[in-house]
């Protein structure tokens, strides 16, 4: 008998032990089952994330992409302010170059004026303006009587100098004009 005494307490450790195992399997597959739904949440999260990151990179890359065309339509936009620049001062160097020579050929048209005698320095250059336009007598003494108030030493813009050139000025067309008119 003692084998059948051994027997049941064998068994009775066997259904202890069952139920012990079928107690731990239990709470293990909650605990598969809360992690798995754990872990398809946070599959389902990184989905988004990810769905939501190449969303951002994808506004990203049209941003760099419309910055990058901005940026070559800058460089081309400079390009050509630098070429009109480049040609604006081509222009310049050719009109410097063609006023030098303009003055280079006045020097020279003044040193054969001077050696023929028919530059009068006390005249100035400047009293040619004074009159110019002047076409008959009358117009003659009226541009006359204006200047001399003008230049009249005794006003805020007079000159002595001027005037006496004016007045020299004036003599010479005024024969001039009597000359006209005795012919």
């Amino acid at each position: 008998m003692e084998n059948l005494g051994e027997i049941l307490s064998d068994g009775e450790q066997t259904v202890d032990s069952l139920q012990e195992l079928k107690a731990w399997l239990f709470q293990e597959n909650i605990r598969i089952t809360t992690a798995s739904a754990e872990l398809e949440e946070k599959q389902e999260r990184f989905e988004r994330e990810k769905e939501q990151f190449k969303a951002e990179m994808k506004s990203l890359h049209q941003k760099m992409s419309a910055e990058q065309r901005r940026l070559r339509e800058d460089d081309q936009l400079v390009s050509e302010k630098l070429k009109i620049i480049k040609d604006g001062f081509q222009k310049l160097d050719m009109d410097r170059r063609r006023l030098d020579r303009e003055w280079a050929r006045l020097a020279a048209e003044k040193e054969i004026m001077e050696e023929r005698g028919y530059f009068d320095y006390d005249a100035g250059p400047e009293t040619g303006l004074f009159f110019h336009g002047v076409n008959n007598p009358m117009t003659l003494k009226k541009r006359y009587k204006d200047l001399t108030k003008i230049f009249h030493p005794d006003n805020v813009a007079g000159d002595t100098q001027v005037l006496q050139r004016i007045n020299r000025e004036y003599e010479r067309l005024k024969r001039e004009y009597e000359k006209y008119k005795q012919a």
